[in-house]
């Protein structure tokens, strides 16, 4: 996948940076858009799988954002940190879904895992239990790009 510069005024990330800032708690904003051509943001809480190069994430069946998926399965995303030295990456990507509860229900976990650090949790429990009842589908973004920027860089932070 390639990797780009954002802005010629600000470096960029390398392949590395990009998996190693993937890893980290923010949320990813998914816009999606909907049958009258109206953009919709979603923050969502997400995996990213770097071998594969693919985001997961799970959400309702009945979400709006499944809902305009279903219609138009192409995205925009941005995952960025405007703490201190902003730096992100954003890109565009198809989406595939699925409602295999196993793979919903795996996928799902690992999330939890990321953000909570537990399957305990109340909110890993509902993601869980969604998943069994067949309630959430898991949404498989596959990026055709990053386009990435690090003005910590710049700064020599």
């Amino acid at each position: 996948m390639k990797v780009f510069q954002a802005s010629n005024e600000m470096p960029g990330m390398t392949r590395e940076e990009v998996d190693r800032f993937l890893e980290s708690k923010l949320n990813l904003q998914l816009a999606t858009v909907d049958a009258r051509g109206w953009p919709n943001i979603h923050p969502v809480w997400f995996y990213y799988d770097k071998n594969k190069e693919k985001f997961f994430l799970t959400t309702s069946k009945l979400a709006k954002k499944t809902e305009n998926l279903r219609v138009k399965p192409s995205v925009y995303f941005s995952v960025d940190d405007e703490n201190s030295a902003p730096k992100g990456i954003k890109g565009r990507g198809i989406v595939s879904m699925t409602e295999d509860p196993t793979k919903t229900l795996s996928e799902g976990d690992r999330i939890s895992m990321k953000y909570l650090g537990t399957l305990d949790h109340p909110v890993a429990k509902m993601i869980s239990d969604g998943a069994k009842k067949g309630d959430v589908i898991l949404i498989e973004i596959s990026p055709k790009f990053f386009s990435t920027w690090d003005s910590g860089k710049a700064q020599g932070l």
